[in-house]
């Protein structure tokens, strides 16, 4: 985690649309921020660079998919390439996390939710890149000021 406060974009790469979330100032909360159109890897990459610089975020998580064995897969593979293509356009560190599992994790809180089996046959994009947002964010080591006297 990046040593200082400010948000965290993170990013659902799909071969059609593209999850987007982003933190809290605090990077404790993830929420969804919505979906972008897949293009092509570098106008995508600008858009993602764009989006992180509008929502000043300090850093920029990219959801990489390892198989059941812990290795990467093609999904994995081009989900690198979209992270090299973002470091292309950006200063802001760039890092790959597992992502494995997301979209089903996405699944189940629509359901949890209450969504209807109808509104739930929609994209799940944007929840799974606050679930690999929130995993992320959940997964760092407690700030000191998070920390109980």
């Amino acid at each position: 985690m990046i040593g200082f406060p400010g948000r965290i974009l993170a990013v659902d790469p799909g071969l059609k649309r593209i999850g987007l979330a982003v933190s809290d100032p605090t990077q404790t909360i993830a929420n969804p921020l919505g979906v972008v159109n897949h293009v092509s890897r570098m106008v995508d990459a600008a858009q993602i660079a764009a989006i992180a610089a509008e929502q000043q975020a300090v850093c920029i998580i990219v959801g990489y998919p390892l198989d059941s064995e812990g290795l990467p897969g093609p999904a994995a593979r081009s989900a690198a390439r979209v992270a090299q293509a973002v470091r292309s356009q950006t200063d802001l560190p760039v890092e790959l996390w597992d992502e494995s599992g997301s979209t089903e994790s996405a699944r189940a809180a629509r359901v949890a939710m209450g969504v209807s089996r109808r509104k739930r046959s929609g994209h799940l994009d944007e929840i799974a890149a606050t679930v690999i947002l929130q995993s992320y964010l959940d997964a760092q080591p407690a700030k000191d000021s998070d920390k109980l006297p």
